[in-house]
């Protein structure tokens, strides 16, 4: 199972890593293979909670089996891609679908395959190994960037598929349950429906705006910003809207005694919802922080993917030594305590990184800040998704599931989206401002937010061979000029984007305070969950 997910999760790394080299090869642009990556996440998002419910009516080992066959086939596909059309196919759509299912299939398979004790070193072994992945990610992706091809990084997945294929047996083969209940086509719909709007509204928002236009938005040869809104808030609010009526459509098909794609005791279940917006919450954490840390890094200290991969590798290594070896300290403090200290490290290391951001700061330097944010990711994820988990009947498993999954999916879009935008529009907005400043010219609120758009237009399209003629052009103090500004910008940007973080920290602190203080050992589970 942890292979599974770590192949799930390293298969985004190794894709963002590999972006310049493939806009080389496909004659294209970053837009359109950055595009791949957005599709890849929305087609996850879009079908993750459907998805997460078949163990439900079918063989966990028989989904599980056709989704890697499934995934296996997107890997040949997107490794033997000749242009953008066809990795959109194979990596995106097809990988994306197998991603899908398998993202909560692994959840469902640990819960009902383990309790108690043995379930919390299960999910926190996962844990471990999704940590690894995400930072293996680049190591391995630039590597093989560098010398050999990103090709082979579809192989190498191709090779772990076979190898967990092998392991299927092992997978109970009986649905989880017996009622034999067609899926629920209305409710999938409406989840899809709110799925794909709120992520793509997410995925739109850096670029358009979040309520007022930024630039023009156009389907086909039609613009779309009525009332100069941007497309985002419209985006967002179908999304809303949708999931509304999901919970409204849900309810009508339980009082009509037919078969829900998420049962209303998973949906109204105190316990567990908690449970999820912690984890939203700490996904939303995580992206924001993997967004802002690598470019960071790379644009300010000069490090390839390769060598931002390794300065990671101090929260990896704690995320992981945390999160599978501390799931029993709960025999002796409360999971809710434990994660509650994992958020405060998680806070203290995000200040401490703060702090030190400027231009005396070194790998060596943040080895502690790191390793401490990495310890409170692991303390989190040692309790938080068993805690979960184990809130809802194993009978409910595959559907709560579905709705974690989705949560974090929905997070890392939003962290990302939020984070991500505001760590640019702060650097764009400095880099703007210091120019001016050394120009000695003073220009309207309006001038200077369209200078920032240019620029950021101006960057979007930039290739390493246009940056490098720029510069060419410069006399070597106008060079050191433009660094020192550019390098400046990125420390203002910095800074703005981690005490964003520590915001949203002390919101996951404020909402992990309605956690429940145990877990339920498995003989609590057998019926309806209490809603406390």
């Amino acid at each position: 199972m942890s292979l599974t997910t770590f192949i799930v999760v390293i298969n985004a790394s190794l894709m963002n890593v590999a972006i310049p080299t493939m806009v080389d090869e496909f004659d294209t642009t970053v837009t359109a293979i950055q595009g791949a990556v957005a599709l890849y996440s929305l087609v996850i998002a879009a079908l993750i909670l459907p998805a997460g419910t078949l163990p439900s009516r079918h063989s966990s080992r028989r989904v599980m089996t056709i989704a890697l066959l499934v995934y296996a086939g997107g890997t040949i596909v997107a490794s033997i891609s000749w242009n953008t059309t066809v990795l959109y196919i194979g990596w995106s759509f097809i990988e994306g679908s197998a991603a899908a299912v398998l993202f909560p299939l692994t959840f469902t398979v640990l819960t009902v395959s383990y309790e108690d004790n043995d379930r919390a070193k299960a999910f926190g072994l996962l844990a471990g190994v999704n940590g690894v992945g995400s930072t293996l990610g680049p190591i391995i992706g630039g590597a093989l960037t560098t010398y050999a091809s990103w090709r082979w990084g579809f192989t190498l997945q191709l090779i772990g598929v076979g190898v967990i294929l092998f392991f299927v047996r092992y997978v109970n083969p009986n649905p989880l349950s017996e009622t034999g209940e067609s899926l629920d086509k209305g409710g999938t719909a409406l989840s899809i429906v709110g799925a794909t709007s709120l992520v793509t509204g997410f995925l739109l928002s850096g670029k358009y705006g979040w309520l007022l236009v930024r630039r023009p938005f156009f389907v086909g040869d039609v613009q779309l910003n009525p009332f100069g809104t941007s497309p985002t808030i419209w985006f967002l609010g179908v999304g809303l809207l949708a999931f509304a009526a999901f919970v409204q459509y849900e309810r009508r098909m339980e009082r009509a005694d037919r078969e829900p794609l998420v049962p209303l005791n998973v949906l109204t279940n105190r316990s567990f919802l908690s449970g999820v917006i912690t984890y939203n919450i700490r996904s939303i954490i995580s992206a924001g922080f993997m967004f802002i840390v690598p470019v960071y890094l790379q644009a300010v200290l000069g490090y390839t993917a390769f060598e931002t991969g390794v300065a990671l590798l101090p929260y990896s290594l704690a995320s992981v030594l945390f999160s599978a070896f501390t799931p029993g300290w709960r025999k002796y403090i409360s999971p809710k305590t434990l994660i509650q200290v994992g958020i405060v490290c998680i806070g203290v290391g995000l200040v401490l990184l703060y702090e030190q951001t400027g231009p005396d700061q070194t790998i060596s330097t943040m080895v502690i800040p790191v390793a401490l944010y990495g310890a409170g990711v692991g303390l989190i994820l040692a309790q938080i998704t068993n805690m979960t988990m184990s809130a809802v009947p194993t009978a409910d498993s595959a559907e709560a599931s579905g709705v974690l999954n989705v949560s974090s999916s929905i997070g890392f879009s939003l962290g990302t989206a939020v984070v991500g935008s505001f760590f640019l529009g702060q650097f764009y907005g400095s880099v703007v401002d210091g120019v001016l400043r050394v120009r000695n010219v003073t220009v309207s609120m309006k001038q200077r937010y369209e200078l920032i758009i240019a620029l950021e237009d101006a960057a979007e399209t930039a290739t390493e061979a246009t940056q490098r003629q720029f510069l060419a052009q410069l006399t070597p103090s106008q060079r050191r000029l433009v660094k020192g500004i550019f390098e400046a910008a990125m420390f203002d940007a910095q800074r703005a984007a981690l005490l964003l973080l520590v915001l949203f920290v002390l919101l996951l602190l404020i909402v992990s305070t309605f956690l429940p203080r145990r877990i339920p050992e498995a003989d609590e589970r057998t019926g309806q969950p209490e809603s406390e």
